[in-house]
């Protein structure tokens, strides 16, 4: 019997591979067959050098050499997976933002989306297939104003973007689709919970309570694991959702209502 999904013969650039939820991308593609690059600032011990390309995403420089090298180095591309994200903002609600706060959200959260698209997307239209998954956030329509607001337009900025280059492409073969991951835990998901935590005077477990708190609450109980979007990520990825396109899937453990 043949696998559910089959990555074989396909080559795949994926941001941001090396913690949480992307690590998690990598290591299934890789286990589904993928040919796969990715990229951050620092290499892991553990990670084949011929499959990683070092590079600062929230620079034009870093973008436009990570989609040189991937193109030399995997030659036709399939599929781009937009993991990298995060905030580093203070909390303090709007007024504790500066200009330079919001810029380093905006260049850590859209643009590396916008200009790797910019210079990948035509040649996979002009191979008339190709698959652009963007990862944004439940936070695009929940924002937690104490601490995330930043974070969260330039991820509803993502998503709209998304949505317009869907439009256009989708015609020409390019299927694009958006994740949105509610609370995964991750690394970075831990650092955020204790920076909540001393902003609040509390310790780690009364951080978590607050974001839990923030959020509504996770009708399941507990975040995402970083296997479990990247079991979404794969599926939307593969010849199973060809008929996808211009979508979003959330996975959330039910924090966003829905009817």
């Amino acid at each position: 019997m043949s696998p559910f999904i089959d990555l074989h013969d396909k080559s795949a650039l994926i941001t941001s591979g090396t913690r949480g939820a992307g690590a998690a991308t990598v290591a299934l593609f890789r286990a589904l067959g993928a040919r796969v690059l990715t990229t951050a600032r620092q290499k892991p011990a553990d990670l084949p050098a011929a499959m990683f390309v070092p590079a600062d995403l929230t620079t034009a420089e870093g973008c436009a050499d990570l989609a040189r090298i991937a193109r030399e180095r995997l030659g036709e591309i399939d599929i781009v997976v937009h993991m990298l994200g995060g905030s580093s903002a203070p909390a303090g609600g709007f007024a504790a933002l500066t200009d330079e706060q919001w810029r380093r959200e905006l260049d850590l959260n859209l643009m590396p989306a916008v200009r790797l698209d910019r210079a990948l997307v035509p040649s996979l239209v002009a191979q008339r297939h190709g698959v652009v998954i963007h990862v944004t956030s439940i936070q695009s329509v929940l924002p937690l104003p104490e601490a995330t607001t930043a974070y969260a337009a330039a991820k509803a900025a993502l998503s709209t973007y998304s949505k317009s280059l869907a439009k256009e492409v989708s015609p020409k073969g390019v299927r694009v689709v958006r994740v949105a991951p509610g609370w995964i835990e991750t690394e970075a998901a831990v650092d955020m919970t204790d920076r909540v935590a001393r902003d609040a005077g509390v310790d780690r477990e009364g951080g978590r309570q607050i974001v839990m708190k923030a959020l509504g609450g996770i009708p399941i109980g507990r975040p995402a694991k970083p296997e479990e979007v990247a079991g979404l990520v794969a599926f939307l990825a593969s010849s199973r959702a060809a008929s996808i396109t211009g979508a979003e899937y959330v996975i959330d453990g039910g924090t966003i209502p829905t009817v």
